[in-house]
C-alpha cells in the first residue's frame, strides 16, 4: 500500500464482480474508505468481506437498484452519512442487452439505455452537491471504446449508444464542475474478462481468437487493467487532468 487515497472517501458502483470489485480491492488498497453497493447482495457482500480481509475499510449497501431516481438517492445519501462525505465517486454499474437492429425490441433498448446512461446522470446528481460541498472531487465514469466506434464481432447498438452518451456526458460534466473543484474523466475498456464475459470468451464457438486478431497486445483485458487507470484518474497525481476518456485496450481502438 502507498496510501494514493488515504483519507478519501470513495463510492463505487457495481461492487459485486468484475471491474467494480477489482477497483474496490484497489482503492482500498491505497488507503481508500470504499462504499459500494450491488444489485446482488451476495457478491457484494464477499467483496467488503474480501476487502476486509485485507485490512481494508468498506461498506456496502444491497442489493440496490441505482437505475432509479429513489434508489440512487437513497444509496448517495447513505454512503455520505457512512464516509462523512463524498471525495470520489466511480460510475461503474451497468446491465446490457444485445441485439441486432432489426431483432433487438425496444424494450431490451430502453432496459439497456437506463441502466448503462441513466444510471450514470442519477448517481451523479444525488452525489454532486456532497462534492460541491466538500470543495472538489473526482468522477470516473466507466464507457467503452464502443462508446466511439462500432463493434464488428456482436451487435452492440443498445450499448454503443449508451456509452457514447456516457462519454458525452462526461465531456459536459467537466464544464459544469470545473467551478467547483470537480473533475470528470473516462475509462473505456475494450473485451475485459469479468463473469459476465467470460462464458463469451471461454465457450464453445467463441470468438475469441477474432477478437484477439485485433488487438494489437494480443490478449484482453482483466478487471486490474481498468482498476488501475480508475486509480490515477481518481487520485492526486491526476489533479489538473478532466475531461480525458482512457482506453484500456491492448491497443485496439487503432486497429482500422
Amino acid at each position: 500500500m502507498t496510501g494514493r487515497l488515504a483519507g478519501k472517501v470513495a463510492l463505487v458502483t457495481g461492487t459485486g464482480g468484475g471491474i467494480g470489485r477489482a477497483t474496490a480491492q484497489l482503492f482500498a488498497r491505497e488507503g481508500a474508505h470504499v462504499i459500494g453497493c450491488d444489485l446482488n447482495p451476495t457478491p457484494s457482500e464477499e467483496t467488503v468481506a474480501q476487502v476486509r480481509a485485507a485490512g481494508g475499510r468498506m461498506d456496502a449497501i444491497a442489493p440496490v437498484d441505482l437505475a432509479t431516481e429513489a434508489g440512487a438517492q437513497s444509496w448517495v445519501e447513505q454512503a455520505a452519512t457512512i464516509g462523512g462525505g463524498i471525495d470520489i465517486l466511480v460510475n461503474n454499474a451497468s446491465s446490457i442487452r444485445f441485439g441486432a437492429i432489426d431483432e433487438l425490441s425496444y424494450a431490451d433498448w430502453t432496459f439497456t439505455i437506463r441502466n448503462e446512461l441513466d444510471i450514470v446522470f442519477l448517481v451523479t446528481k444525488a452525489a454532486w452537491p456532497h462534492l460541491v460541498g466538500r470543495g472538489g472531487g473526482s468522477i470516473v465514469n466507466i464507457g467503452s471504446i464502443s462508446g466511439s466506434r462500432g463493434a464488428w464481432f456482436m451487435p452492440q447498438n443498445a450499448h454503443g449508444a449508451a456509452k457514447g452518451g456516457v462519454l458525452a456526458l462526461t465531456r459536459q460534466l467537466v464544464i459544469e464542475g470545473g467551478p467547483h473543484g470537480i473533475r470528470v474523466n473516462a475509462v473505456s475498456p475494450a473485451m475485459t474478462e469479468t463473469p459476465h464475459t467470460t462464458p463469451l470468451l471461454r465457450g464453445a464457438d467463441s470468438p475469441a481468437e477474432q477478437i484477439l486478431s485485433r488487438v494489437p497486445l494480443r490478449k484482453w483485458g482483466q478487471p486490474l487493467d481498468v482498476a488501475n487507470a480508475i486509480l490515477f484518474l481518481a487520485g492526486d497525481e491526476s489533479s489538473h487532468i478532466s475531461g480525458v476518456d482512457i482506453a484500456v485496450d491492448g491497443g485496439a481502438a487503432v486497429v482500422g
